[in-house]
């Protein structure tokens, strides 16, 4: 771990929703096959309209990248208000043509063609 990520772990906000690390800080999220967990922080802007490629494109234009299922699951349960209630597209790919998405007005997640049109939000991980 470098001196900047030391500096900004030692800085995380007491309350989810706080404000951190250029964005909303959104709580803790499991690390995935023996990863670390990490600080997950909602990043400012949305895309509108966009297909599941141009999202990942949305995402890392905006400094971070689409949130995984899981983390979907985390945003919904504790920054639900920063959503509008509309499906958003995640990381991840559910076949050849396909992507998991979360709606956001009941908290469902499925898949949809990657081609359709939908929603983005980026993330920016903290390793813990």
């Amino acid at each position: 771990m470098n001196t900047t990520t030391t500096a900004v772990l030692a800085t995380i906000p007491a309350a989810i929703g706080a404000a951190f690390a250029g964005g909303i800080y959104a709580g803790i999220s499991r690390g995935v096959d023996g990863g670390p967990d990490q600080h997950l922080v909602l990043l400012p802007g949305e895309a509108e309209d966009v297909n599941w490629e141009a999202a990942g494109a949305f995402a890392a234009d905006a400094g971070g990248e689409l949130p995984t299922r899981a983390e979907q699951a985390l945003l919904f349960a504790n920054l639900k208000d920063q959503f509008q209630r509309d499906w958003y597209w995640s990381s991840e790919q559910a076949g050849p043509s396909s992507a998991w998405l979360q709606l956001f007005g009941s908290g469902c997640q499925f898949s949809f063609l990657r081609s359709y049109e939908g929603r983005a939000r980026a993330v920016r991980r903290l390793p813990i």
